[in-house]
């Protein structure tokens, strides 16, 4: 068995050019390669991180493949300070003009031991579900007023083994997401939940640092016997950004290989 590295190639129309859109955590893995496909498929991106830099190269990336790609749109911010989501709303709104795509990837895990205090629990709820929240609710006025939008986050996983503050968090981002897709639903706003597997992610490289230790966890616990590539996930969310998944809200959609044992 080897590693899959093979690229997903987007050859269909998505109907995503021109559009706009907001993608946090843009300057790794998932909300990267997020970015990345969107301002391929003509999606100008306001792209969010703590390292603006690795945004901005993005740009180059992405013009050797297309230059005639929609741009990656740097900016700075730390989600951990109060009111920053609220800013980087109307900075993209004041820079773009309108938000027709809102990709909440940034976030981190947060183990936590059972004695954990208070202050641990806050940390890793406020990164992982108010400042999502903080940030969805800033942008879906607008969106209102324009009677469309696309909202997808990306969570985790349902099926903890131990305790996790993010988790929690995510947890908390599907029942919310849920309730809030019925309330902007007849304003053609969608919002949708996308639980990553074992997507091969620097932070699950940290975890697991070999390819003998990747291969002996994805025997036990991935039918499909691998991890994911960032761009299997990110191609799902830009279908649910798109026109072509308009009749799709509300939901929680894992990306993982086959390695969630729950039926529903």
């Amino acid at each position: 068995m080897v590693r899959s590295n093979k690229s997903i190639g987007v050859s269909v129309d998505w109907g995503l050019k021109g559009k706009t859109a907001l993608v946090t955590g843009a300057s790794q893995g998932i909300g990267r390669t997020t970015a990345k496909l969107l301002a391929l498929e003509g999606v100008t991106v306001f792209g969010v991180a703590r390292r603006g830099p690795l945004v901005d190269a993005l740009n180059t990336e992405i013009s050797f493949e297309n230059p005639h790609a929609a741009p990656v749109i740097p900016f700075s911010a730390d989600f951990s300070t109060e009111g920053e989501p609220e800013r980087v709303a109307a900075e993209a709104l004041r820079t773009m003009g309108r938000v027709d795509i809102l990709m909440n990837a940034a976030g981190g895990s947060r183990p936590i031991d059972f004695d954990a205090t208070k202050e641990q629990w806050l940390e890793g709820m406020t990164l992982n579900f108010f400042r999502i929240r903080e940030l969805t609710h800033a942008l879906i006025p607008s969106m209102k007023v324009n009677q469309w939008g696309r909202i997808v986050t990306f969570t985790g996983t349902s099926e903890p083994r131990m305790l996790n503050a993010a988790f929690t968090a995510k947890a908390a981002i599907h029942v919310w997401a849920k309730g809030l897709s019925r309330e902007v639903a007849p304003f053609g706003i969608t919002v949708n939940s996308l639980q990553p597997g074992r997507i091969r992610t620097e932070q699950i490289q940290k975890r697991y640092p070999t390819l003998e230790s990747e291969l002996e966890y994805a025997k036990q616990e991935i039918p499909i016997g691998r991890f994911g590539e960032p761009a299997e996930i990110a191609a799902l969310a830009l279908f649910l950004a798109s026109p072509l998944a308009s009749y799709i809200t509300g939901t929680v959609i894992p990306v993982d290989g086959g390695s969630s044992r729950f039926a529903f």
